[in-house]
């Protein structure tokens, strides 16, 4: 009698690079018909279009995690070319730096209220869905 796995069959790395190379191009192609007024970048509309890809179940996500942990795994090396590029602006962070590190600060305290906000309410909408649907199945 054969042992039969239920771990899901991952796709071979190849495809997975695929996968993500064409998700990247078409956010490339995507982000170039916004508007200058309203840049969208590219690596944002690729997550957008992977988690509707994955939401809709189009791409399995066996189809994309191990390369996806990969890419985890070494985003602090990927962001070595962008640190590389700040010290090329090291003149405008010297004078205008505490502008810089305010906007920044005062934008996480916003993003992060949001996000609590958002989150809270999402929450307390579960929970009234439940208490609902738990009152009707004890009506019946």
């Amino acid at each position: 009698m054969q042992n039969k796995s239920t771990k899901p069959k991952q796709a071979p790395i190849l495809v997975q690079i695929g996968i993500f190379s064409t998700i990247l191009f078409v956010s490339s192609l995507i982000s170039a018909l916004f508007p200058a007024s309203f840049p969208a970048p590219t690596p944002v509309v690729g997550l957008v279009i992977l988690y509707l890809l994955l939401t809709f179940k189009i791409v399995k996500l066996e189809w994309v995690d191990s390369f996806g942990s990969f890419l985890i795994s070494i985003i602090a090396f990927l962001f070595v070319p962008s640190g590389i590029s700040l010290l090329g602006s090291l003149d405008v962070m010297q004078k205008q730096g505490f502008q810089i590190i305010a906007v920044v600060i005062i934008s996480t305290v916003i993003m992060l209220a949001v996000t609590y906000f958002v989150a809270y309410t999402i929450i307390v909408m579960r929970r009234k869905f439940s208490a609902r649907k738990a009152q009707k199945e004890g009506l019946k």
